[in-house]
């Protein structure tokens, strides 16, 4: 009983990480889903976003103006990325990689910018008794306006919305187009370099907004807070197709059940957490759950579909 209410207790914090790192996912469904392209570089490019909104937070940058930072930041990666994997010719899953190790150094000596006593920083706090933070998670079990969770809502919404119009248009209709078919993309005239350098860009650029809300939500920007994050934005973007993708046919609707696949899979971290799991276990149950969900609609499809099929065949010799 005790464990029941820890975890109602815990779950406005679960559904904040949630929507937070919904964003994120939303952000590998571009490359994962649209654009068939693996890349690695939101590791490096989520903790880039936390890097540079804390750092124009803690010099008392406007928290809406360092988020937009933050955002051009995570543009910036994807551009790199994209670059090295269209202009130099490297593999997309390579490119994700050199970029991603490069931001290592980056992120590090980003939180060091303003301490004369430090070249390079691991840790950049941001308090929200100093600091004007649009979000924290101090208050996220307030009944008010206060209340992290309504913004990081509302700031999804606006999300889905945008990129809903986006790949509605031309530029977005070609995107979608080279990751459905490059080579009928190119001959119908679309350039596909150009098609997945902008989305890398896009993705890596939710990914860092992703950055700087957790870096607020949390109160600090740390050099590893990335570390992981594709394996969370696929088990997002997976867990949302399985439990919701029969439902949720809509391009606005297929965005939205990545980030219901964030809550849930927060959801259930804090569930296992309250049961009592090392945190120090939590990258293998997160690697556990990915394989799990990425097996099922294999099983199902190899498995179940052929006893359908079997059993119509059945029903066809009897007739």
């Amino acid at each position: 009983m005790d464990v029941l209410l820890s975890f109602l207790n815990s779950l406005p914090g679960a559904a904040g990480q949630g929507l937070i790192w919904g964003v994120m996912a939303i952000g590998v469904y571009i490359t994962y889903r649209i654009l068939d392209v693996a890349d690695l570089t939101v590791d490096g490019s989520l903790a880039t976003g936390g890097a540079v909104c804390a750092l124009l937070i803690s010099l008392g940058v406007n928290p809406w103006l360092a988020l937009l930072a933050a955002v051009l930041s995570g543009m910036a990666a994807g551009l790199v990325t994209g670059l090295l994997h269209t202009v130099c010719g490297i593999p997309a899953i390579l490119s994700g990689i050199l970029t991603q190790l490069a931001l290592y150094s980056i992120n590090l000596r980003v939180m060091a910018i303003g301490d004369a006593a430090a070249k390079t920083k691991s840790t950049l706090a941001v308090s929200v008794d100093r600091h004007g933070l649009l979000v924290s998670s101090r208050y996220i079990r307030e009944a008010g306006l206060s209340n992290p969770l309504l913004l990081l809502a509302a700031l999804v919404a606006v999300v889905i919305g945008v990129l809903y119009w986006f790949f509605g248009t031309e530029q977005g209709s070609a995107l979608r187009a080279t990751g459905s078919n490059p080579h009928m993309a190119r001959a119908q005239g679309i350039n596909t370099s150009w098609s997945k350098v902008l989305g890398l860009v896009v993705s890596n650029a939710l990914v860092a907004l992703s950055g700087a809300l957790l870096a607020q939500y949390q109160g600090s920007a740390t050099i590893d807070m990335g570390r992981g994050a594709i394996v969370i934005g696929l088990a997002a973007v997976i867990i949302g197709e399985v439990l919701l993708g029969g439902v949720f046919i809509n391009f606005a609707l297929k965005l939205l059940a990545a980030v219901i696949g964030a809550v849930i899979y927060y959801a259930v971290i804090t569930l296992v957490l309250r049961l009592g799991l090392e945190t120090t276990d939590l990258k293998l149950l997160t690697a556990l759950v990915v394989a799990l969900f990425l097996t099922i609609p294999y099983w199902k499809g190899k498995y179940f579909s052929k006893a359908a099929g079997s059993g119509k065949k059945e029903e066809s010799a009897h007739a």
